[in-house]
Order: structure tokens, then C-alpha cells, then sequence
């Protein structure tokens, strides 16, 4: 059996930056088992595997440990495969039914568009095995539906931070957000990072779906719905996100690194 592959580098125009995601276009349903191995021998942070639905797609998306219940880059990198291959018009929206309900994306320009629900944080006290791991001193310490969230004093503390990937990886939750306000003499509104070792991921390269929550929180502080984040990871990547109430926008380009076929037995 031969299954398409590809490997996408979201949220960045430029290869070898962003985060790379693994994207397979099924024909026909594979085992949770078979996909959870695929994704182990992709290493990526995410592999995405797309199900046609109709005119729709199932998506589903796998780290090398677990499966996971929200995704942007890996959506992102999946639209682009749709658009890329004229599996889908350019004026069409991709459709993708998903553990965290249906979720769309749309070509702007040069740009995809994806329309996400908001996961805001609440404040949470920071728990004992954060604090260990984590050599910051919080301004702000929350949680939101899948990850702790601190915000930080400044920039320079989330770009030179350095966690305790072995003690991060006790916290019971699927990771820790590290966010700042930018530095006034950059084009971005907030940097953040985004660790997940419980879920096989020490340092997620850029995160989408970390957005969702980042989005939210910087609106009500600075006051603006439309907003660019920057993860500030050794690969790096930019978000461009619009609050929308419950609904956020994730806009961000991807290039395509690697087509092949994936090879599994009868």
C-alpha cells in the first residue's frame, strides 16, 4: 500500500524554518495503532492524517508519543497540501471535521487562514513542578484547556530560558506556554515558546494551537484583536492572529520540504 506523504514546513515562507509537520493522505481509514507508528517514524512534533468526508476531511494529528486533540501548524501544513495539489480550488474552503470540532481554512494571497475556537487561560497558580522546572518568576500564571501559561517580564526571559525538560515532564498537563510582551523595536506584539516532553515534544518549533490561547490573552492587555506573534524557538515562526469572540483566526504561509510515499504492508 502506497500512501502519499508530505512533509510541510509551517508558519514560515522559507524551508528549513517554522515547523515542520508530516501530512498523509489516507484513502481509506488505518488503525489507530498503524498511525501512531507513522508518526513515530516521522519524528515531527505532528503528523496529520487527512480522511476524505465527503467533500470534507477527517483530520487527526500524532506525535511521536500520543495522539493530540488540537493542532494549528499541522492544519495549516494540511490545507497546503490541499491547495498545492489541487485537491482543492483556490478559492474553496478546506473543511476538517476534528476532535475539536470543525475547523476551516482559507487561501488570503499568499497566506492560509485557519479558523480556530479560543482556548483562553485562567489564572491558575503555578504548580510546584513548573516552578522547578521553569527558572522564571511569572508575572502571570495560568492554564488554559491544554497547557500551563505564564507570562514572563520580558522578552529576553522567554528567548534565553531554559527548562528542565526531565521535571517538565511531570506536569499533568499537555505543556507549559512561556509568553512576553515584544520589545518595542520589533514587528511582533508578544514572543512566546512552547514545551510538551510529556507528549514527546521537548520544544515545540511554532505553535498554532498554543495561539489560541496567546491570541486571547494579549488582545484584553494591549487592547488590539489583530495581532503577530512570534515563537522564538531555534527555528522560529510568526502567527498572525484576529480575536473573533470565540473564534480565532490564525493566518500563516508553509512550504513544502519532501512529497513521497509512505510504504505499508497489504
Amino acid at each position: 500500500m502506497a500512501i502519499p506523504l508530505y512533509l510541510v514546513d509551517a508558519f514560515t515562507d522559507r524551508p528549513f524554518a517554522g515547523n515542520p509537520a508530516g501530512v498523509c493522505l489516507l484513502s481509506g481509514p488505518l488503525p489507530d495503532g498503524v498511525m501512531q507508528n507513522i508518526a513515530m517514524e516521522m519524528h515531527q512534533a505532528e503528523t496529520a492524517f487527512l480522511l476524505p468526508e465527503g467533500d470534507d476531511w477527517r483530520l487527526r494529528w500524532f506525535t511521536p508519543e500520543v495522539e493530540e486533540n488540537l493542532c494549528g501548524h499541522a492544519t495549516l501544513a494540511s490545507a497546503h497540501v490541499l491547495f498545492e495539489t489541487g485537491r482543492l480550488g483556490p478559492s474553496e474552503t478546506a473543511r476538517f471535521h476534528t476532535k475539536s470540532g470543525l475547523l476551516t481554512a482559507i487561501r488570503e494571497g499568499d497566506s492560509i487562514v485557519l479558523d480556530f475556537p479560543a482556548t483562553p487561560a485562567e489564572e491558575f497558580p503555578a504548580l510546584e513542578a513548573a516552578r522547578k522546572a521553569l527558572p522564571v518568576a511569572p508575572v502571570f500564571s495560568g492554564k488554559t484547556r491544554f497547557d500551563l501559561f505564564f507570562e514572563v517580564a520580558t522578552e529576553a526571559e522567554v528567548r534565553l530560558l531554559t527548562p528542565d525538560l526531565a521535571a517538565l515532564e511531570k506536569v499533568p498537563y499537555r505543556g507549559v506556554i512561556v509568553t512576553a510582551r515584544a520589545d518595542p523595536e520589533f514587528p511582533y506584539d508578544f514572543v512566546s515558546r512552547f514545551f510538551a516532553p510529556g507528549c514527546g515534544v521537548p520544544e515545540d518549533p511554532v505553535t498554532g494551537s498554543a495561539h489560541c490561547a496567546l491570541g486571547p490573552y494579549w488582545q484584553a492587555r494591549l487592547g488590539k484583536d489583530d495581532l503577530v506573534g512570534y515563537q522564538a524557538s531555534p527555528r522560529g515562526g510568526t502567527v498572525r492572529v484576529s480575536c473573533r469572540g470565540e473564534r480565532v483566526r490564525l493566518a500563516g504561509t508553509a512550504v513544502t520540504v519532501v512529497r513521497g510515499e509512505l510504504l505499508l504492508p497489504a
